[in-house]
């Protein structure tokens, strides 16, 4: 689906209703024991940096979110048990933590402790005034640093529904958002039709995974080859993590910057087609993406090694597969460009980089950090850049994106860091980018996106030679 941030997802006016776990609900939460199966890293560390911005004095909101159509008029009973069963799947969506001391410590709700309690927000007639208050509550319920942080809405009209659900991104990750629509029209179709929905798959906890994750970090030392290969990248980018190296109208030591969005097609579908094609010899789009991401970060910014840290999914068991939760890791690479090799050449060093380095992303990157014994406290909601490449057609319901107007949502609040992501669509690519909001960053972006729009388009025309 389209990733996009609130504004940009065609929200049109109606009468708002929201969800949220019950005031029931959170009594029980408030007395649960402690879950002994621990945070993962990477939740921890997005809720302490969290802690750590709003204690400098910035509120910086970091929520994801889903939208997605329902045609015909909508039974409002019959949506709210099809969100509540669908919140009850998945573990993570009734998991919790709370402090003790400076620990985290996680809470579980039972299944049959989880209600949902529905109020009516009013008719909103202007679609900018719905936008801006979607937004607001957004901000409010799905914060990282309170619980519940999760909320769900939907704007009805005569003819149908658009809904939207936002979530602290401690629980979620845009793949788990994708997978949204299709099962919650599944569950809210057998409600209508009062039977029940087919037959599905458990969906493993991610509660689990993060038990699994966090015992097997646990068991590393600083001496790991894997702290070694960090230790020695990080060392190279000058002792921090990468930023995406063209200028972005910074000032050193300033303060947070606010961000722009950038989102629109990249390609369409047969010159999506012939990318791949033409890279699938070397690994495939993804490589492609980040070779013509060197090249070309090189013409802006001149810099002569292109460094980043590349997201991986961490659902390496089919087990994970429909699970809700944040299965990301990273894996760092480093692309010499200062010669101006051609793409073919670069092709090959960015396959045989994402060979040797992909296995590094099954790490959590926080647990490597904490064992180099470096001052990474965090400033910023964004330890680094990314560009990131997912295809997305083979997602359940991926058919029905453009019709059911679904979009994955992005809040773009603060941030110094350059973060791309580009989706195959059925309908081609779409690039969407956070950046900060400054005059030189947005005139680099919009170079470097139109500049990778043209070398896709290059390599779909055959206008480069062909690998061999």
């Amino acid at each position: 689906m389209r990733i996009t941030d609130i504004q940009r997802c065609e929200v049109r006016p109606g009468r708002l209703v929201e969800w949220t776990l019950s005031p029931a609900t959170v009594e029980v939460a408030t007395g649960l024991p402690e879950d002994s199966r621990p945070p993962a890293y990477i939740q921890e560390s997005h809720i302490r940096t969290a802690k750590c911005v709003r204690e400098d004095g910035l509120f910086v909101p970091t929520w994801l979110g889903t939208a997605f159509d329902l045609p015909g008029p909508v039974d409002l009973d019959v949506l709210q048990e099809a969100l509540r069963a669908w919140t009850v799947r998945h573990e993570t969506l009734r998991s919790g933590f709370r402090w003790v001391g400076e620990e985290l410590r996680r809470f579980t709700l039972d299944a049959a402790d989880v209600s949902l309690s529905r109020e009516d927000a009013g008719d909103f007639p202007d679609a900018d005034d719905l936008v801006g208050h979607l937004q607001d509550r957004f901000d409010t319920v799905a914060d990282a640093l309170r619980w519940p942080n999760l909320i769900y809405t939907a704007v009805v009209r005569d003819d149908g529904a658009s809904v939207y659900l936002a979530f602290d991104h401690s629980n979620v990750d845009a793949y788990s958002l994708t997978r949204a629509p299709a099962e919650i029209h599944e569950l809210y179709a057998a409600g209508l039709a009062g039977t029940e929905p087919g037959p599905r798959a458990t969906a493993a906890s991610y509660i689990d995974f993060c038990e699994i994750e966090r015992a097997d970090a646990d068991g590393i030392d600083g001496r790991h080859a894997i702290v070694g290969r960090w230790r020695e990248f990080i060392h190279r980018c000058d002792g921090v993590l990468p930023s995406f190296p063209v200028d972005l109208g910074l000032e050193p030591g300033g303060p947070l910057p606010r961000q722009q969005m950038l989102c629109e097609p990249l390609a369409d579908a047969a010159e999506a087609a012939a990318f791949e094609a033409y890279c699938r010899p070397y690994g495939g789009s993804l490589v492609g993406l980040l070779a013509a991401t060197a090249l070309i970060v090189h013409e802006l910014g001149g810099q002569p090694v292109y460094r980043t840290v590349v997201p991986f999914h961490t659902r390496v068991k089919s087990r994970w597969s429909e699970s809700v939760g944040w299965y990301v890791g990273g894996a760092p690479i480093e692309v010499p460009v200062e010669r101006n090799p051609g793409f073919p050449d670069t092709l090959r060093t960015v396959r045989a980089q994402l060979q040797a380095n992909r296995p590094l992303a099954r790490m959590p990157l926080a647990r490597v950090l904490s064992l180099l014994g470096a001052d990474f406290r965090p400033t910023s909601p964004d330890l680094y850049s990314i560009v990131s490449y997912v295809d997305a057609r083979g997602i359940p319901g991926a058919e029905r994106w453009a019709e059911l107007k679904a979009h994955g949502l992005l809040r773009v609040s603060y941030g110094d860091q350059v973060c791309v992501w580009v989706n195959r669509l059925p309908e081609g690519l779409w690039v969407a980018s956070r950046y900060p909001d400054t005059d030189t960053a947005a005139k680099n972006l919009r170079l470097y996106v139109e500049r990778l729009r043209d070398h896709i388009a290059s390599v779909a025309h055959g206008s480069l030679p062909a690998v061999s």
